[in-house]
């Protein structure tokens, strides 16, 4: 019992507040002393602040449920930066992990007042509220007596007041400052009190690991750990952090937690047993498991920690999605999703979807509220039909099987818009997967509205309200996108990997960054893409309606290019009425030079779309053709003078047909070099 009693649960964020202001900090000019400036903003020390009139510059709440509990300061929702200047400046700075109490000690006993303030103890079991005499600042624990009157609220009706009074004698009146909450004073003379307990008690719940003294002292302890975590605890509270990688993160945390409590206990039975037994053998070598489990987590968890490499580790995670195949009575089901089913509705359904033919077998349907848990019971070969409706998503459409999502009505009357800014709207890894007659609404994100990992993913008559990038077309996948629109990319509408394939066919594509990006494939590893761009309309992009990019390494190549273009006789064009004028590019011309390492090139905007489809299919041919020049240059120098045809002809089918390009800021095509 009191185990669970020692447990702080701070007030449920249904009780709290306004936002508080800003934090105040001290001027970085003149140090203002602690006991004064140690929480003063910049802006209260100018000239038109009035410093002389007394009163707190913090905000208050009051404690939800039936006890009337005065206002307490509001701490809990202090901004990044306040928090990292506090560790940084003045409680921690550069000290290691194994000196973190004394300096935490230190500086509360500079700005804590040690006695004269009221306290709400709060625990997930009770409230009640208390009075502190003193501070034993090594402990980090306040000397208190029981508030006149008493107020104490219980969850519990077995725990009463009885029950408080001897748990707070059996802890000889000692509380932790984590589990105290400062009564508000509009005096202001308890402010840095409140907040140093709010920078103690968001410590050691959020930053401090129990195993952080047992780690190298090699450098300071706020680099190394402190700063990565705190960064970690804001971009997860500002859903910057894909949904998957906190619930690895948190059942990481606790996985290690519960390792290395078994390890501390294991090392203590081990330090009390002096004899040489067989026992003790063994426990040594469940120690050293158990060691090196808990490394191994340790190392994951800071992977995660790193903010450049836990993308790489979320992105790793994602795209390994296990696909379920056939369910084992290999029965297919029909989802249906709606915010409520009327007859009306029903019968609609069964007339228009599920009763259109007549089925040998009985057609299962299954009725779901949101697309998501839809999307997550399905196995191959299941159908799931979402009904007029706006629908908010938290977390990531993972579809991992051959599924059809299709919308029942047009785009606009059935919306599916995401919140949270960490992950991907929509994983696509299964073999077939065609997505149809719905609108995606991203909003605040900065992670993509769809990813096509591998396999074959087909998007119809539908609507992408981009964000950040919108499609991605990863190597090896295969993605086909009809009569649909996609806007708002604050990068590439379309990001295009080697060794994919992308069939375009009247979409359109418009206010984004840029309109397609396709990657350089000029790289020996890459496979060339294939892409085919059928009467799509690009137009009003802040910069080229298509970019390709590839590496700075035409100088050698416009030697080569002189010599012929035999390699483009393996290269298929079709093109609008010009087929016979792209089969006689003249690569010398189309290769440019590069004086810088960095650069932009390309031509100035074309207005008529026939010429904008020509220029892109004359860039790629040129493009392929400088890998296959490459590749035989490579081969010759490995002694490799004839090679197999089928070693040198990498094929690029490029369709590009009756395109219109529109009003891009930097024209139709462009040439990315890095």
């Amino acid at each position: 019992m009191a185990e669970v009693l020692l447990a702080a649960g701070g007030p449920g964020s249904e009780a709290m507040g306004p936002e508080p202001e800003r934090a105040c900090w001290a001027a970085e000019e003149e140090p203002a002393p602690l006991e004064k400036g140690l929480f003063q903003d910049e802006e209260s020390c100018s000239d038109y602040s009035d410093q002389d009139k007394p009163g707190t510059s913090l905000p208050s709440f009051v404690l939800a449920g039936k006890m009337n509990f005065p206002e307490m300061f509001q701490t809990s929702h202090l901004l990044f930066y306040e928090r990292f200047r506090a560790y940084q400046d003045y409680i921690l700075a550069d000290c290691k992990a194994s000196e973190v109490g004394e300096f935490t000690a230190e500086f509360l006993e500079k700005v804590l007042e040690p006695s004269g303030w009221r306290a709400v103890w709060h625990t997930n079991v009770f409230k009640v509220l208390v009075e502190v005499t003193d501070v034993d600042f090594a402990a980090l624990q306040a000397v208190v007596r029981l508030a006149d009157p008493c107020l104490c609220e219980c969850q519990a009706s077995a725990f009463t007041l009885e029950c408080v009074t001897q748990l707070l004698d059996l802890k000889e009146r000692r509380l932790p400052l984590q589990e105290l909450w400062v009564v508000f004073d509009d005096s202001g003379a308890f402010d840095q009190t409140a907040l140093a307990i709010e920078h103690v008690r968001f410590f050691y719940q959020n930053i401090w690991r129990s195993w952080d003294e047992e780690e190298e002292d090699e450098y300071d302890y706020f680099v190394r750990c402190v700063e990565p975590r705190l960064r970690l605890h804001y971009d997860i509270l500002e859903d910057r952090v894909p949904s998957g990688l906190v619930a690895d993160y948190r059942s990481l945390l606790s996985q290690c937690e519960g390792s290395y409590r078994k390890f501390l206990d294991l090392r203590s039975s081990l330090s009390s047993c002096h004899s040489d037994t067989e026992q003790e053998n063994i426990s040594m070598v469940e120690g050293l498991k158990l060691y090196s489990e808990m490394e191994q987590l340790k190392q994951k968890l800071k992977l995660i920690e790193n903010p450049l490499l836990r993308y790489v580790f979320g992105y790793q995670k994602n795209s390994n999605i296990q696909a379920k195949g056939v369910r084992p009575d290999g029965q297919k089901v029909t989802h249906v999703v709606s915010p409520a089913v009327t007859p009306g509705l029903l019968q609609s359904l069964l007339t228009d979807r599920l009763c259109q033919e007549p089925c040998e077998e009985e057609v299962e349907i299954r009725f779901h509220s949101d697309p998501l848990s839809a999307i997550n019971a399905c196995y191959e070969g299941d159908a799931v039909i979402v009904c007029p409706g706006h629908y908010v998503v938290h977390g990531t459409f993972s579809i991992a099987d051959a599924i059809e999502l299709e919308g029942y009505g047009l785009p606009d009357d059935i919306v599916i818009e995401k919140r949270g800014k960490g992950d991907t709207f929509v994983d696509c890894t299964g073999a077939d997967i065609k997505i149809s007659s719905i609108k995606f609404v991203q909003h605040d994100a900065v992670e993509g509205i769809l990813i096509i990992h591998r396999g074959k993913t087909t998007l119809e008559n539908c609507v992408l309200q981009c964000e950040t990038t919108g499609v991605t077309v990863r190597t090896s996948a295969e993605f086909l996108m009809k009569t649909s629109d996609l806007y708002g990319a604050k990068g590439a509408g379309i990001e295009i990997y080697p060794g994919s394939k992308c069939t375009l066919s009247d979409n359109g594509i418009h206010h984004c960054k840029e309109g397609i990006l396709i990657k350089d494939f000029l790289d020996e590893h890459y496979d060339i893409p294939k892409i085919s761009m059928v009467n799509n309309v690009i137009h009003n992009n802040e910069g080229y309606g298509v970019v390709l990019v590839k590496p700075t390494i035409f100088s050698d190549l416009q030697e080569n290019a002189r010599d012929g273009t035999e390699e483009n006789k393996a290269l298929k064009i079709q093109t609008s009425g010009e087929t016979d004028a792209a089969e006689r590019v003249d690569l010398g011309e189309l290769i440019q030079c590069v004086t810088g390492e960095v650069g932009l090139c390309a031509g100035p905007g074309l207005s008529e779309p026939g010429e904008g489809n020509c220029e892109i299919v004359n860039e790629l041919v040129a493009a392929s053709t400088q890998k296959g020049q490459l590749k035989k240059k490579r081969l010759s120098e490995l002694g490799i003078t004839q090679a197999d045809d089928d070693l040198m002809s990498q094929e690029m089918f490029v369709s590009i047909v009756g395109n219109q390009f529109k009003w891009n800021g930097k024209g139709s095509f462009g040439t990315f070099l890095f």
